[in-house]
């Protein structure tokens, strides 16, 4: 269901990886009899009851209840795997000095943590 990549893409605005995204929250929201339904529907690929056709932000904040709490929790997830928290990279970024000691690619890995994470809160207070 997610892909050979087995992550997805968040941006900004929407999910960029809004198919898989979408088919993965189904699913794994769904009961167990629901899931036996689904499957013997072979209701893989052409899914006849499309709820939404972009996972928008604002899609994103009008999931179902039980659909919003599994992405949220998979963010808090998400988050914890990094070594640092938000505020730590803001006042990495804010530090003049600090940052300047901090090689090339150092500090481009910063500001990349640092998109992520801000994506990853964003997120959060969207659920």
């Amino acid at each position: 269901m997610v892909g050979e990549e087995g992550a997805f893409v968040l941006g900004w605005d929407e999910v960029l990886t809004e198919e898989e995204l979408s088919m993965t929250l189904k699913v794994l929201c769904m009961s167990e009899e629901e899931f036996k339904e689904y499957k013997e529907q072979d209701g893989w690929e052409d899914d006849s009851e499309e709820e939404e056709n972009s996972l928008s932000n604002e899609a994103l904040s009008r999931l179902k209840p039980s659909c919003k709490k599994l992405l949220y929790d998979s963010v808090l997830l998400s988050l914890e795997s990094y070594s640092s928290d938000l505020k730590a990279e803001q006042d990495l970024l804010d530090n003049q000095e600090a940052y300047e000691k901090l090689s090339r690619r150092e500090q481009q890995a910063l500001h990349v943590r640092y998109g992520q994470k801000r994506i990853l809160h964003q997120l959060l207070q969207l659920l």
